[in-house]
């Protein structure tokens, strides 16, 4: 699969608090994106700590018509279900209609000790079906 790099919201960005994606997408005006291929929010796990067993991961989608995320609104939001808080973890986020023209990534980090390095990028749901999360450094032999 590809990665386009104006689709990527973050490039294993590790969080050790509630903080933003570094990137946002920056969809040229405010848009109906789902008309035709619906799209999706891929996060990919490479750590997150679990340490105490009490921490939790929560992702947001917000959008905005201006990029310092002034008057934001929150599409939507998921937390990261315990068994994928592992390296090669996955959380898909289907994207709703009803977005302007900026995209991010809010995420919001509770508990004893959270940590998160993760990375994430919209794709049409039709390509994150078979795509695999693999640790860095998977080596295929």
């Amino acid at each position: 699969m590809f990665l386009d790099s104006q689709l990527q919201f973050a490039a294993d960005q590790n969080l050790t608090a509630t903080g933003n994606s570094t990137n946002t997408i920056d969809l040229g005006s405010d848009r109906d994106i789902g008309k035709g291929e619906p799209m999706g929010i891929v996060v990919c796990l490479s750590d997150a700590d679990t340490t105490t067993g009490d921490e939790t991961y929560t992702v947001g989608v917000q959008t905005d018509d201006n990029s310092a995320f002034s008057s934001a609104a929150t599409l939507a939001s998921a937390a990261i279900p315990s068994s994928e808080l592992k390296a090669g973890g996955k959380l898909v986020i289907p994207l709703g209609h009803n977005n302007e023209r900026y995209l991010r990534l809010a995420l919001t980090l509770a508990g004893t000790t959270p940590s998160i390095t993760y990375s994430a990028f919209l794709q049409p749901l039709s390509m994150i079906d078979g795509y695999e999360n693999y640790q860095s450094g998977f080596i295929i032999s």
